[in-house]
């Protein structure tokens, strides 16, 4: 057994004498088979035999093995000529071993042939210098939390290298040795080598797992997430908790057609069975379904009688600066009605006039006042054509087609419906596009005052927002957006955005911060035109590039922080049935209702 032992003495306290006596564990105790470092186990394993010939990643089952397994890589390069020498020697030990059988009679060994070949290629390559060669040692070290489950690990990491034909052995009677062997210290203590040529060399690179990492030993299993899909490089099992990262939001980034509302969807069914509250901005309606199977509430925004007031204050909300929030919103809801933001002799004059208007109401400052019903759209522009200021006459003009012109039907009444429900989805399908935007925003607004509310501190919400670049292109709705994703962590809620315009999100300041702050973000099939802003936004290797190019519906990327994995999103026949957008499936899904 080892032990750290300190110094004492004379009321000073002991000084490390390296780096290595400051980090090391406590104690290590050491056994044949086998170490306790500190509060756990830890057995070496030493590759002893490799295949004839190696593929690309060939030590990926190693690698992608779902426990903690230190794989440490010697290299040391071999001088030409030491090289060149040892592999005549070679070349003349096999010819040697031939010849004699050829005069002995016998039967040529298979083996020995093809041996003797492979051995005069690689003479050749490295002759023409398209080849050199290496010392290799390849040492893996297992981890685990008691002795049984060391046993049980190893033997599966024995499993993992036969599925490559790879035979290791433990470092019986030398575990110490394996072990500092395995830690970043670039010593080799147990020096198991194989000479290897560039190419076999070359193909175990890169040391990365396709799958996300496991937990570390001794943190708490997650118990949370939900399934995202399968890894197709691996098979493992691609199973993400947004709840558990550092912020709950996710952005996904697909071109039209790559699958990004199916993938939403299945999020959103797996996110309810674990009692989130969503709400879905949809533009397109392609969550009714959804919402009909989960018994969800389905706002209709464009249709007649249906009307939003945007000057509604949250009800119940006892905040005394809930008024100044409201006025706020307003001046963010006319730039946007606007086109742009007002010029400032403008905006003083919509300042007035939105104290005014509640004050004509009965509505102060005092909480007490905030049940009295809110004023319209109307009666502000009507503020405004009173004021004596001329920018309040000129603003009251510009808002006349949202007060009594074509879109005056969604704000000329009090607000006719307040959803509430596990599910809630803001349908902008009947809205002109001339209103899209605006009735993305209000949607936005409504879902905010719920989140925002006093509530169990313990409820999670999910917000999201589909075809977001409709908010993205207006200067004060992405700046909305913005502000809705730095806020929704401390509510405990997470904002999940979904577009297909790359250019909307990453050509501006403000959509990449949205962007940045997202800890989960998927990448499903980019277009050829946005793939290099995609990858110089998300630090993409050109193979990851390749892969969204050429992606299949469904399949794609997740990225948060250091860790990224390809996926395919999966579903069972019920939830294919409920977040399938194919015009002919949907058609045979109708006549078999019909029938």
């Amino acid at each position: 057994m080892i032990r750290k032992r300190g110094t004492t003495g004379g009321g000073t306290q002991p000084q490390p004498a390296s780096l290595a006596s400051a980090v090391a564990p406590a104690t290590v105790e050491v056994t044949p088979r086998w170490l306790r470092v500190g509060d756990g186990y830890a057995a070496t394993l030493v590759v002893t035999g490799y295949p004839a010939e190696v593929g690309g990643a060939w030590l990926e089952p190693l690698l992608s093995w779902p426990g903690r397994l230190d794989l440490t890589l010697h290299i040391e390069p071999l001088p030409a000529p030491i090289a060149a020498a040892r592999l005549r020697t070679q070349r003349a030990r096999l010819e040697s071993s031939r010849r004699a059988d050829s005069d002995r009679g016998r039967l040529a060994d298979p083996y020995v042939d093809a041996a003797a070949e492979d051995a005069g290629d690689l003479a050749e390559r490295l002759a023409r210098g398209a080849a050199k060669l290496f010392r290799v040692g390849l040492y893996l070290t297992v981890h685990a939390r008691s002795e049984a489950e060391l046993a049980q690990a190893c033997a599966q990491v024995r499993a993992a290298a036969a599925s490559t034909l790879l035979d290791v052995q433990l470092a019986t009677w030398r575990q110490l040795a394996g072990w500092t062997t395995t830690l970043p210290l670039a010593t080799d203590g147990l020096r198991m080598l194989r000479t290897m040529d560039t190419a076999a060399l070359a193909a175990a690179f890169p040391l990365a797992s396709p799958d996300l990492p496991a937990p570390l030993p001794g943190d708490p299993p997650t118990t949370g997430g939900v399934l995202y899909g399968v890894n197709p490089a691996s098979a493992g099992i691609v199973w993400w908790d947004r709840w558990a990262q550092e912020n709950h939001n996710s952005i996904v980034l697909a071109r039209s057609g790559a699958g990004k509302s199916y993938f939403v969807k299945l999020e959103i069914l797996r996110n309810l069975y674990h009692g989130v509250q969503i709400a879905v901005v949809d533009p397109e309606d392609e969550y009714l379904r959804l919402a009909d199977a989960v018994g969800g509430s389905v706002v209709r925004l464009g249709l007649p009688g249906v009307k939003i007031n945007p000057l509604d204050l949250p009800d119940g909300d006892r905040r005394p600066d809930t008024l100044t929030r409201r006025g706020l919103f307003l001046h963010t809801l006319i730039s946007v009605l606007l086109g742009h933001q007002p010029p400032p002799a403008e905006r003083a004059a919509l300042d007035r006039a939105i104290l005014a208007v509640y004050r004509q109401a009965g509505i102060t400052t005092e909480p007490a006042t905030h049940h009295r019903p809110a004023p319209l759209l109307r009666d502000l522009a009507q503020t405004l054509r009173t004021d004596d200021d001329p920018a309040a006459a000129t603003l009251a003009a510009r808002l006349a087609p949202w007060v009594q012109g074509s879109f005056a039907d969604l704000f000329n009444g009090p607000t006719t419906q307040v959803p509430v429900g596990h599910l809630v989805v803001w349908s902008l399908r009947h809205l002109p596009d001339e209103l899209r935007t605006v009735g993305t925003l209000l949607a936005l607004d409504s879902i905010w005052r719920t989140v925002d509310a006093p509530r169990r501190p313990s409820q999670r919400r999910l917000v999201v927002v589909d075809e977001a670049w409709l908010l993205m292109r207006d200067g004060e709705g992405a700046r909305f957006l913005f502000r809705m994703s730095k806020a929704a962590r401390k509510r405990n809620a997470g904002l999940t955005v979904v577009t297909q315009d790359a250019a909307d999100v990453l050509g501006t300041e403000l959509g990449q911060a949205v962007v940045s702050n997202a800890a989960t973000q998927v990448l499903l099939r980019q277009a050829p035109q946005a793939i290099d802003a995609v990858g110089e936004a998300f630090g993409l290797t050109g193979g990851e590039r390749r892969l969204l190019l050429s992606a299949r519906r469904g399949h794609g990327l997740l990225i948060s922080g250091v860790n990224r994995t390809s996926f395919e999103s999966i579903s069972s026949d019920a939830e294919h049935a409920l977040c399938t957008t194919n015009p002919a499936e949907l058609a045979e899904g109708d006549e078999e209702d019909d029938l």
